[in-house]
């Protein structure tokens, strides 16, 4: 950071807006968050700098920027409310996550952030890091250490009966029991994320993620007419959100068309409204692997 600082105001925040390469205007905002003033006004006009500057990190792909910064804001976090320093945090760790190839970052930056929320006893803050970093954990593969932070963090977090957290960490847990293979409790995990649903109001991508989960869960059961219809609800929170998920619940309804010997509905399905949204390769092979069953080809579906 530089020496000198700017003042946090609009005209040096609108200065930053105004700079002609993303390097200059990153110098800039670092210099407004250098300002030692306090006052109401500064913090507000220090809450868009970091905004600002925390996208421009991001489309620069500077992850370990975006980590420095986080630390160096554990100052400006004493003083604000903790609900604006929760969004910040998790907004600088959701930038994190937009970078390719940042898994071990965000390992290393959520635990860095669950031992300040510890020291800080930020709890709410910290049960959403710990089920992010679960997630992390999960996604490298780290089973072990992932199941034992859930074990921990569901028994506390249904103590506190949060419910909206407690869906995320129950439908989290039956993942991790399904990539163990272990399916009667990762059955048992999504039960108890739909029963915390039930008594709340669950956000589409949330329900989405339920409605995907249960599908995969039925078809490891080979129960695929019940899947199909999990996944076409899935489909459709994924599609009206134009969430990349989408797409996987798109392939799946259509792997249970092949499996229950409905393999020429795929074209149908592929050729609606919403099928063709998603045109291209993916489903150019699930429509290949549907004409192979049709054909009874297996050299077809070698090829597919």
């Amino acid at each position: 950071m530089s020496t000198s600082y700017l003042p946090a105001t609009t005209d040096s925040i609108a200065q930053a807006l105004e700079a002609k390469n993303p390097s200059d205007a990153i110098s800039i905002l670092y210099r407004v968050l250098d300002d030692p003033s306090s006052s109401p006004e500064a913090l507000r006009m220090k809450e868009q700098a970091i905004t600002n500057l925390t996208e421009l990190l991001r489309q620069e792909n500077r992850g370990e920027d975006l980590r420095s910064l986080l630390t160096s804001l554990r100052p400006f976090f004493s003083l604000i409310p903790k609900a604006k320093t929760a969004k910040i945090v998790r907004g600088i760790i959701d930038s994190v996550a937009k970078i390719p190839g940042t898994s071990d970052l965000q390992i290393s930056l959520c635990k860095e952030m669950v031992q300040w929320t510890r020291a800080e006893k930020r709890t709410f803050l910290r049960q959403r890091i710990e089920a992010r970093l679960a997630a992390l954990l999960m996604e490298t593969k780290e089973y072990s250490e992932a199941l034992t932070l859930l074990s921990g963090l569901v028994k506390e977090v249904r103590r506190l009966d949060d419910k909206l957290l407690l869906v995320d960490i129950d439908l989290l847990e039956s993942k991790l029991h399904f990539s163990l293979r272990n399916l009667p409790k990762a059955k048992a995990a999504l039960t108890a994320a739909r029963t915390a649903a039930n008594a709340i109001y669950v956000p589409p991508a949330q329900q989405g993620a339920i409605d995907l989960q249960s599908g995969i869960l039925h078809a490891e059961e080979k129960d695929y007419k019940t899947a199909y219809s999990y996944f076409f609800e899935a489909f459709e929170s994924f599609n009206a959100l134009e969430d990349p998920k989408a797409i996987f619940s798109l392939k799946y309804m259509l792997l249970c068309k092949i499996m229950v010997n409905q393999a020429d509905d795929v074209g149908g399905i592929i050729s609606s409204k919403a099928g063709l949204q998603y045109v291209g390769p993916d489903l150019d092979a699930m429509k290949a692997v549907a004409d192979a069953h049709s054909k009874r080809s297996l050299k077809l579906f070698e090829t597919a």
